[in-house]
C-alpha cells in the first residue's frame, strides 16, 4: 500500500501552525472550511489527494508583515512531501501553493489539473462569498491579523485589495462556484470598499 500524502502525523504538525497565536483568520478553522468543500466537490477533482494538502500546506507559513508566505509555503510542502509521491505531483502541489498569492490560474499541462488548481483557489476565496455577517466577521480578523498597521494605510491597501478582485471580469475561476458565491461575493466587497471609504481617519 502507497504510503499516503498527508498520515496524521503530518496533518496534526500542520494543524499546529495553524493553531499560532495571531491567526484570527488564517487558522485551522479556515483549513477545516476548505477541507469541507473539496469533499463537497470531489468528484470534480482530478487528484484530490494533491489538492487536500494543497489546503493543508497553502498557509502553513503565515506571516502578516511577510511578502512570501505562499512560496514559503510551497518550499514547507516540497520538503515535507518528499518521498511520499513522485516530484512532479509534489511540483503541481507546490504550484498551487504558490498560486494562491495571486489567485491566478496557473499553466499546467494537464487540463484536469488546471481545473483542480481553479477549484483550490475559488474554494480560498470562497470566504468572500458569504453571508454578509460571515464575511464582516471574516474582514474583522483579517484586521486582527494585521493590527500592527495603521488605520489608514490599512484602508488604502485593503481597499486596493477588494477592488482589484471587483474590477476582474470574474472573481471565481470555475462555473460552479461562479454561480455558488460570485453575486453575493461582489456585494460584500462593495459594501466593505463602501465602509472602507467613508470611516472617518
Amino acid at each position: 500500500m502507497s504510503t499516503p500524502l498527508l498520515d496524521i502525523a503530518l496533518k496534526a504538525e500542520l494543524a499546529d501552525l495553524y493553531r499560532a497565536a495571531g491567526r484570527h483568520y488564517h487558522g485551522l478553522a479556515h483549513i477545516e472550511a476548505l477541507l469541507a468543500l473539496a469533499a463537497e466537490y470531489r468528484t470534480a477533482l482530478s487528484d484530490p489527494e494533491a489538492v487536500e494538502a494543497a489546503i493543508w500546506f497553502h498557509d502553513a507559513i503565515y506571516d502578516s508583515r511577510a511578502k512570501d508566505n505562499e512560496a514559503q509555503s510551497a518550499g514547507l510542502a516540497r520538503q515535507k512531501l518528499a518521498g511520499r509521491t513522485d516530484g512532479t505531483r509534489i511540483d503541481r502541489i507546490a504550484t498551487m501553493i504558490e498560486a494562491t498569492a495571486t489567485h491566478e490560474v496557473p499553466a499546467l499541462a494537464d487540463p484536469g489539473h488546471v481545473r483542480d488548481a481553479a477549484l483550490l483557489l475559488d474554494m480560498d476565496l470562497s470566504i468572500l462569498g458569504a453571508e454578509p455577517d460571515v464575511f464582516d466577521a471574516y474582514e474583522q480578523a483579517v484586521r486582527s491579523e494585521y493590527d500592527w498597521v495603521d488605520e489608514p494605510a490599512w484602508r488604502a491597501g485593503r481597499g486596493a485589495v477588494l477592488n482589484n478582485f471587483l474590477a476582474r471580469p470574474h472573481i471565481f475561476h470555475t462555473p460552479e462556484f461562479r454561480g455558488r458565491f460570485e453575486a453575493q461575493a461582489r456585494e460584500n466587497m462593495a459594501r466593505s470598499v463602501e465602509r472602507l471609504a467613508r470611516q472617518p481617519l
